[in-house]
């Protein structure tokens, strides 16, 4: 079942192309991953599907549907005094303790972390909490804003297990912009290649080719085989 269709999505800020006729179609249960260099229009594209920014085109979602967003990060300095369950409990009358406990069970992380510092847990632990904090009123799509950016490759690699289950136990919609080639071609049920344009879309082992990788980044990109 199709959930989002984007047609000739364009977006001009300040006189700028940023975005130029970006058309694609998720349905429910997939997890299209966007890709791109730097200043590609990625973080556009999701402000855009937020219906945050003036854009021309088409953005069809499905009717009456909850959509979650994860942050890149959340810089939050070490004395902060707040805990794990403080911030679950922001989220208001949806944080009773079986929906924090149901959640913590999703992303895989102990109670143990309700008592903790934001501040004090890893940078893996904080991001694993911004996902339950987004699942925590059972969304159909959760948008990934390059949120394991600044966690190490084994961090990623079990985050987006977790979401790839997730999306498989839910049937949770899932659109992530990621810049690691591996677990895109691991993960996703779709790729688009973004640069201002669609450059390339479909599925990662037809469109991640060395041909173009490299008009979309400007050299060919390798793959590595991550060895645990």
């Amino acid at each position: 079942m199709q959930i989002l269709k984007v047609k000739n999505l364009s977006v001009n800020l300040g006189g700028e192309k940023i975005l130029q006729n970006i058309s694609l179609e998720v349905g429910r249960g997939e997890i299209l991953t966007v890709i791109g260099p730097n200043g590609a229009g990625k973080t556009t594209l999701f402000r855009a599907l937020l219906n945050m920014i003036p854009y021309q085109g088409e953005i069809i979602w499905e009717k009456n549907i909850k959509i979650g967003y994860v942050p890149q990060r959340l810089d939050i300095d070490t004395d902060v005094p707040i805990t794990g369950k403080e911030f679950f409990k922001l989220r208001g009358k949806i944080a009773t303790g079986k929906r924090i406990r149901e959640t913590l069970n999703f992303v895989q992380l102990d109670e143990s972390i309700l008592k903790e510092g934001l501040g004090k847990i890893s940078a893996g632990q904080r991001q694993r909490l911004l996902v339950g904090w987004a699942m925590m009123d059972n969304p159909d799509v959760l948008l990934f804003d390059e949120a394991t950016a600044d966690i190490d490759i084994y961090g990623q690699e079990s985050i987006l297990k977790t979401i790839s289950q997730m999306s498989k136990k839910l049937n949770l919609t899932v659109i992530l912009i990621s810049h690691d080639l591996n677990i895109v071609s691991e993960y996703a049920t779709k790729v688009i290649c973004l640069n201002k344009k669609n450059l390339c879309y479909g599925l990662p082992a037809k469109v991640l080719t060395a041909q173009n990788l490299n008009e979309l980044y400007g050299g060919e990109r390798a793959f590595y085989e991550h060895k645990h």
